[in-house]
């Protein structure tokens, strides 16, 4: 009876050593992976963004939604310079400016390439796709739209839109790309993630990840940053 009690209270002093130990060790293991989801979806928010601003450098507003985002980084073309050569200052002087420079040699006229010292000037414009000079050939498009570690393929929230500067009056293009920490951090201690809600929700932030703003112009700047 005594050796059954003596196995029992070391039982006991091993549950109680190994709960202790996870205790600290819970949230530590929670940081941790919590850092790796945080990363993932990050960089999926930079990648939105850098598809966003060759979208808007290209029709001059965001995309409001993945299809046409999508389909423009599949499809899109950005303009290439070619540029060989520089005006010296003498050409600069005397009123040549690169736009007139770029159509004397284009019209091929040689009198007038030798009359400006044009001989080694050349601006050519030629046309790259969006997604090999943006992301390189092996991106995955497609994937721009779902949330990194989301269990049911969650997408983004994306929006898109103008706001009104307060200092200038002056119309900004504005987006906004989102995801909450509910979707991201699935399957994690669901106490944790609902500590880290409150403390955003208390100090007025945004409970999750996001890159720009609807609301305000930001220059497009992520919430981690």
């Amino acid at each position: 009876m005594k050796y059954f009690f003596r196995v029992l209270l070391v039982g006991a002093i091993c549950l109680m050593a190994y709960l202790c130990v996870d205790s600290i060790m819970r949230p530590i293991r929670f940081d941790r992976e919590k850092a790796i989801r945080d990363q993932a979806v990050i960089q999926r928010l930079i990648d939105i963004r850098t598809a966003q601003v060759a979208f808007k450098n290209t029709h001059g507003m965001y995309a409001d939604d993945f299809d046409t985002l999508i389909n423009f980084v599949k499809y899109g073309e950005l303009p290439f310079v070619l540029k060989e050569g520089v005006l010296n200052d003498k050409q600069l002087e005397d009123g040549l400016t690169e736009w007139e420079a770029a159509r004397i040699v284009q019209k091929g006229n040689q009198r007038e390439i030798k009359k400006w010292g044009l001989e080694g000037f050349r601006r050519e414009t030629t046309y790259v796709n969006v997604k090999d000079t943006l992301f390189g050939a092996s991106f995955a498009a497609d994937s721009l739209r779902y949330v990194p570690f989301a269990r049911n393929n969650e997408q983004f929230e994306l929006r898109a839109g103008d706001v009104m500067t307060g200092a200038s009056g002056l119309i900004v293009r504005v987006f906004e790309a989102r995801t909450p920490l509910e979707v991201y951090l699935v399957g994690m201690d669901p106490q944790e993630v609902l500590n880290l809600r409150l403390t955003a929700e208390k100090l007025g932030k945004y409970p999750g990840l996001m890159v720009g703003n609807i609301f305000e112009a930001n220059n497009n700047a992520g919430n981690w940053e």
